[in-house]
């Protein structure tokens, strides 16, 4: 008689790269041939193709264009990004990308308004090992994954705070961080982002230990979200959101506004330059 076993979970980058090599066997194409035709390294398309790695979102869309596959590779990404993140930041990703409100306060610049280039340096620690850099390739593909919450249709409403501290902790690289500014000064321009500053002249405050996210669905529901000293926490109790969500306003009343906070970063961004 036969023993029923328990099969080993399939990762979400596993199940791309399943795809993506069905989709060049039907094709007909060799590694090399599509390395050729694509421009993207044989050695790397195979890396993708056995789920060793996780490519950039634009990589997705390029082979999706490639095979026509509409965004079928696009869709399968998306599932697999959630490989890098843990049980309950999974669930809270979740829940941000279908999330019609977003409120956000941040010690540091937020994932969600980082370049690619500060990313990396915020993620790489002190990795110093071949396997620790392609590590950090991967978490860093996926924070940049989550930018697009921003700019789906129809777009969220957001709010987000920043901390002074995060404007007053430059990245190692001058070029990195003349960027991140402009980038922030773009953001902050955004129709459907206020962007705002919690000057140190505030004084101290409640939440100095990490981040708050509040997020708010299509149907109203509500859960909160915070981090600190590498741990996470997802609160979906009423109560406790509403809680939250007043220690938020305290915390926006204490900001400057998005036209100040503007004019703020603007004056960082000139102090850098000069």
């Amino acid at each position: 008689m036969g023993q029923n076993v328990d099969a080993e979970p399939v990762s979400g980058r596993v199940m791309l790269g399943q795809t993506l090599k069905v989709l060049r066997e039907k094709a007909g194409k060799s590694l090399g041939q599509l390395a050729d035709e694509t421009g993207y390294e044989k050695s790397y398309l195979s890396r993708l193709e056995s789920g060793e790695r996780l490519s950039k979102v634009t990589v997705m869309e390029d082979l999706d264009g490639y095979y026509g596959t509409g965004d079928l590779l696009l869709s399968h990404w998306k599932a697999a990004r959630l490989d890098a993140f843990k049980d309950q930041y999974r669930e809270f990703m979740a829940l941000e990308a279908t999330a019609r409100i977003m409120w956000k306060f941040s010690l540091g610049i937020p994932g969600l308004l980082q370049t690619e280039d500060f990313a990396r340096g915020v993620l790489s620690g002190a990795q110093t090992t071949a396997e620790g850099d392609e590590a950090v390739e991967e978490q860093v593909a996926a924070r940049l994954g989550r930018q697009s919450v921003l700019g789906q249709k129809p777009e969220p409403e957001v709010r987000i705070i920043v901390d002074e501290f995060a404007l007053r902790r430059p990245a190692a690289q001058g070029k990195t961080w003349h960027d991140q500014l402009l980038h922030l000064e773009a953001a902050a321009l955004w129709p459907n982002l206020a962007l705002q500053v919690l000057p140190f002249s505030a004084g101290a405050h409640h939440h100095m230990n990490g981040s708050l996210t509040l997020l708010w669905q299509r149907n109203g529901s509500a859960v909160a979200y915070t981090e600190g000293n590498s741990s996470g926490r997802l609160i979906e109790g009423p109560d406790e959101v509403l809680r939250e969500r007043s220690s938020y306003d305290r915390l926006r009343d204490l900001a400057l506004s998005p036209s100040d906070s503007l004019a703020f970063i603007r004056g960082v961004l000139e102090e850098h330059r000069s």
